[in-house]
């Protein structure tokens, strides 16, 4: 469903993009080209800040969010999501928050107020809170990642890890166009 926020925005979504029609995308969202949106995915740019004022929820070209997940954002705060980024069953993506390229959020993992820059691997189940996650970090399963912690325990992402994040991104990428391709038949 594409809806318009209070204050009138509407989604703007590439036309090469799909979105599940069980999908909620509300207010100041622009999807890119070439991303998939998953069933129950809700991406809602509809909060304010004090001056009637919102930053758009950007989903970068080629990227996907996959089922059930939530994007939304504090007081109006940028919400962006890079290029070629994966955003698993279930996680929450809260404002403000940067996520880079290549980048792959698991299952259930929450980030809120930070930065997460490109080809991180952020697990299943991990909290990513008010820290700024330098490009090409592992975040362990069931890790909480916050202001407190010395970064300098982090590993690089493993071989492993980076081929199984690349794998999903490409099929997510060929799953937008069988679903383009059948998306009349719904």
């Amino acid at each position: 469903m594409i809806r318009k926020n209070p204050r009138g925005d509407l989604p703007q979504i590439h036309p090469s993009a799909f979105v599940d029609p069980t999908a909620i995308l509300c207010g100041l969202v622009i999807v890119e080209e070439n991303v998939f949106i998953g069933p129950y995915a809700v991406i809602r740019a509809d909060e304010m800040d004090a001056n009637g004022h919102i930053d758009p929820i950007v989903i970068g070209a080629h990227s996907n969010i996959q089922d059930g997940v939530v994007i939304h954002s504090k007081s109006g705060a940028r919400v962006s999501i890079g290029q070629n980024t994966s955003i698993a069953h279930r996680a929450i993506v809260h404002g403000p928050c940067a996520v880079g390229n290549a980048v792959f959020i698991g299952f259930n993992s929450v980030l809120f107020n930070c930065v997460v820059e490109d080809r991180c691997v952020v697990r299943h189940n991990a909290v990513v809170d008010g820290v700024h996650l330098p490009a090409g970090f592992y975040v362990r399963s069931t890790e909480r990642i916050g202001a407190e912690t010395d970064l300098s325990t982090l590993p690089q992402v493993p071989a492993a890890a980076s081929e199984f994040s690349e794998d999903v991104a490409r099929t997510n990428n060929e799953l937008v166009l069988g679903y383009k391709s059948i998306q009349n038949e719904f």
